[in-house]
């Protein structure tokens, strides 16, 4: 196989970036220091064999992310060519295909070329509608998408390839394989797709493949041509169903959604140990994550997250009686295991899902290799299957693009994420109220400071943000084809908002964090036998290595960038005991 792609790594450490923030003085390029995008590198990780039938979240995030290469096994191959064989014996006997020997939208009942053997006539009239149906359908507006989405978008769409049900040529096929691994990566706009089937923005990819628009290749933006001139390769030539097979996938949002429900179950992981931090701070009661309590209403994300917050905080002084202690605290503090864990729980369905969709073929028309028509199959059943020859199976139009079932977890979890953020926002104003911490210099530390009052202001602008970012889109989408197209589910803008969602998360989770260390530090000030957990305590320490205790006013947006970038690292290399539920 071929050397392996660079890596895009997800940011940049915080030592490396503490000078920008010295010089800098836009929160938007301290922001930009720690969520943009870091330079090629190479990768060092193991391969990824692809077989169409196993790919793993874990593992589009490691390709897509680390840069790691991928190996096609030999079965899986093997599939792939035999479903475009199958598909051009279905072709032969002059049977109407859809992006085949047919137009596709509008066009859908244009012949393309007659049925027979592939004449180099035919080849030509085939190879050319591709190339416009690729040029006419890229249609995509807006942002660049993030390199490490266009890399998951390719490695999706080969592996759905893989499960046999496209019928692309296996040139094609060895061109995803190449791009991934020579670190070649389109530049592709990554708004314009209704959600039932991307074929507004993966046209740019089959393009690059082409030689056409432009792509990254060792850290410069170039000519595709270029790119692939520079990498070794040469220009695909799509033919038969290639462009529609390109084109008519859900791959890019469904990358975008399984890079943001990963960073989902990372931050969530976060968001626990800020939260038994942030009780530490307010001297709470551990009564809610007790295991007698929550036996009485054991939903599995709740336990989960009620044994990851105990598992955070043994050895803590909460474990030790304290008179001063109130009998119930805020609910931001008592619901965190009830809400947490249903954000678990709606995760794990929307992974599972999303599991579902990267091992399957969500092609049309779907090659469906070596089925078999019934015994008592009808006149018009067996119209699509290929009965002789060598290779055998069924071509049939599919409405398999239809990505409703991931579609309506992944805006659940942006409700899921909303109440998480609501919970973190009141937590961290309560925070700020001695009436429930006993903290008089937590506002102020004295000396005419004003210290966190004004921060507020943050808290209910990130949280406000977030709930808006929950609101539903599945439904709102204009018909479009002559009427043939009538609903969609804007999967992708869907996922763009889970992944903003993290992002605002983040900060938010970062201001409590901010919030929380200073509490316990007040704590451990006035009281000399105060201990933080084993988990929460090496947070906490960790966290002061990066932002310091605020003895005295300073620029909280700085601090909040600081504190948001040391969540940030900390998501994909965790550095605190128990992080992990």
């Amino acid at each position: 196989m071929p050397m392996q792609s660079p890596l895009f790594a997800s940011g940049r450490s915080l030592r490396t970036a503490t000078p920008i923030i010295r010089r800098s003085r836009s929160i938007a390029a301290l922001l930009a220091a720690f969520l943009a995008p870091a330079a090629l590198a190479s990768a060092a990780c193991a391969p990824v064999a692809l077989d169409g039938r196993s790919l793993t979240l874990a593992q589009v995030d490691s390709v897509a992310r680390q840069g790691c290469a991928i190996t096609v096994t030999g079965e899986a191959m093997q599939r792939a060519e035999r479903a475009y064989d199958l598909l051009l014996a279905y072709a032969r006997l002059d049977r109407p295909v859809y992006g085949l020997n047919r137009g596709v939208g509008l066009n859908k009942d244009q012949t393309i070329f007659k049925g027979g053997e592939i004449s180099p006539e035919v080849r030509k009239l085939s190879e050319q509608f591709n190339r416009n149906l690729l040029r006419s359908h890229s249609a995509a507006y807006g942002a660049e998408a993030p390199r490490e989405v266009t890399r998951a978008a390719m490695l999706i769409r080969l592996n759905t390839a893989l499960f046999g049900g496209s019928g692309l040529q296996p040139a094609v096929l060895r061109q995803y394989a190449e791009f991934l691994n020579r670190g070649i990566t389109p530049v592709m706009f990554g708004e314009g797709s209704v959600g039932e089937a991307d074929i507004t923005i993966l046209p740019q990819i089959g393009l690059a493949m082409m030689g056409e628009g432009e792509a990254y290749y060792r850290g410069q933006r170039l000519p595709a041509a270029q790119a692939l001139r520079q990498a070794g390769l040469e220009p695909v030539q799509p033919f038969g169903k290639d462009a529609l097979a390109i084109v008519s996938s859900n791959a890019y949002g469904a990358a975008v959604a399984s890079l943001a429900a990963l960073d989902a179950a990372r931050l969530l992981s976060q968001a626990d140990a800020i939260a038994s931090l942030s009780l530490e701070g307010l001297g709470g009661n551990l009564a809610p994550i007790l295991s007698a309590a929550q036996a009485q209403r054991p939903y599995g994300g709740q336990l989960r997250t009620a044994e990851h917050m105990t598992a955070l905080l043994q050895g803590s002084s909460l474990w030790k009686q304290d008179a001063r202690r109130a009998l119930q605290d805020p609910l931001s503090f008592r619901t965190v295991s009830q809400a947490h864990g249903a954000a678990r729980d709606m995760l794990e369905l929307l992974q599972r899902q999303l599991q579902l969709q990267i091992n399957s073929s969500d092609d049309n028309p779907t090659v469906a290799l070596d089925a078999r028509p019934p015994d008592d199959a009808q006149s018009y059943e067996l119209q699509f299957y290929v009965t002789d020859g060598p290779v055998r199976g069924a071509v049939l139009p599919s409405a398999g693009f239809d990505p409703s079932a991931w579609v309506l977890p992944l805006q659940s979890m942006g409700v899921a994420l909303s109440q998480v953020a609501q919970l973190s926002a009141q937590r961290t104003l309560r925070l700020t109220d001695t009436g429930f911490t006993g903290l008089a210099r937590f506002l102020s530390p004295g000396n005419g400071a004003i210290g966190y009052g004004p921060i507020q202001k943050t808290v209910s602008s990130l949280a406000s943000e977030i709930r808006m970012l929950s609101l539903p889109v599945s439904t709102d989408v204009q018909p479009q084809a002559g009427n043939i197209e009538d609903v969609g589910t804007n999967a992708p803008a869907a996922g763009r908002r889970l992944a903003s969602q993290v992002d605002r998360l983040t900060m938010l989770l970062a201001v409590e964090l901010m919030h929380a260390a200073q509490a316990v530090d007040l704590h451990a000030a006035q009281h000399p036998d105060f201990r933080a957990g084993t988990g929460t305590g090496a947070l906490w320490r960790a966290f002061r290595n990066q932002v310091p205790y605020m003895a005295e006013d300073r620029r909280n947006d700085t601090d909040i960038v600081l504190a948001a970038g040391f969540l940030t690292q900390g998501r994909h290399r965790p550095e605190w005991a128990g992080l992990a539920p």
